[in-house]
């Protein structure tokens, strides 16, 4: 899995424990695909190369995690979250 993918992945996953004290195994699965995405996400400024001129080039894993971001937070609510 790539960071945007465990930050979906933890996502997903909180949306569906409603309940903390019922979904206890999916909020510490949720945890961990949380952390696994912040530790992509921290080391992503260290793998940045530059060109020639020593501008930034961004990474296409820049453009996954915008992807991901953007996905989660376009998702419409679902009905326990709307109501």
């Amino acid at each position: 899995m790539t960071g945007p993918d465990h930050y979906r992945e933890a996502e997903r996953l909180l949306a569906e424990a409603r309940y903390p004290e019922e979904h206890a195994g999916l909020l510490a699965e949720a945890q961990v695909h949380a952390t696994l995405a912040l530790t992509a996400a921290t080391a992503l400024p260290y793998v940045t190369e530059v060109d020639h001129e020593h501008r930034p080039i961004v990474p296409s894993e820049v453009n996954k995690w915008s992807e991901a971001v953007l996905e989660v937070r376009r998702r419409p609510p679902t009905a326990e979250e709307a109501g």
